[in-house]
């Protein structure tokens, strides 16, 4: 058996399908893409959680489907050049906190906006490091983070190491120094 702890940690999470580490060179690809990816509306895309995880020593990647846990955090915000937040991802755990409320406006089924918040400067998608429990100092990680690649990378990352592209599985960066 691998004596790689973390790995094995992920591995062992329900809904997790694969985890392996990223090598450099698909990292290289990723953050090339990263780069250039454009949101609806032509709306910019800045996704520090993954500029974030290439800050860090070690990056797993886990294919996952629907049945791994929830992230606990929004992993899409929309923001103001200001910092304002002027939009948020929704939940099925979180739809409770913005049903009925008219201070909203829902886009699609899993992104509010807040057209009350006033803002200044143009507005990003930006998608920020989220906290990643399972991994931590107890078991020789710090600095942890995850993040969601963009779509676009999704499909790089799953072409680079030869896995099937179903639409039902998604991938996770999860990123870290070893203590």
């Amino acid at each position: 058996m691998n004596d790689d702890l973390p790995l094995n940690i992920i591995k062992g999470l329900t809904g997790v399908l694969r985890a392996f580490y990223l090598d450099d060179t698909i990292l290289n690809e990723l953050r090339e893409e990263e780069s250039k990816v454009k949101g609806s509306m032509n709306i910019g895309i800045l996704n520090e959680g993954f500029n974030e995880a290439l800050k860090r020593e070690k990056v797993i990647c886990i294919v996952k489907n629907k049945t791994f846990r929830p992230p606990p955090e929004p992993t899409v915000i929309l923001r103001s050049g200001d910092g304002s937040i002027m939009g948020e991802e929704v939940f099925p755990h979180t739809m409770h906190l913005y049903e009925g409320r008219e201070d909203l406006l829902w886009m699609g089924d899993a992104f509010v906006v807040f057209p009350t918040v006033s803002a200044k400067g143009s507005e990003t998608f930006v998608m920020p490091p989220i906290p990643f429990v399972e991994l931590n100092e107890s078991n020789g990680c710090t600095n942890v983070i995850s993040c969601s690649p963009a779509p676009t990378s999704d499909v790089m990352i799953k072409n680079y190491y030869n896995l099937e592209d179903d639409a039902t599985l998604a991938t996770i960066l999860v990123a870290f120094d070893k203590k």
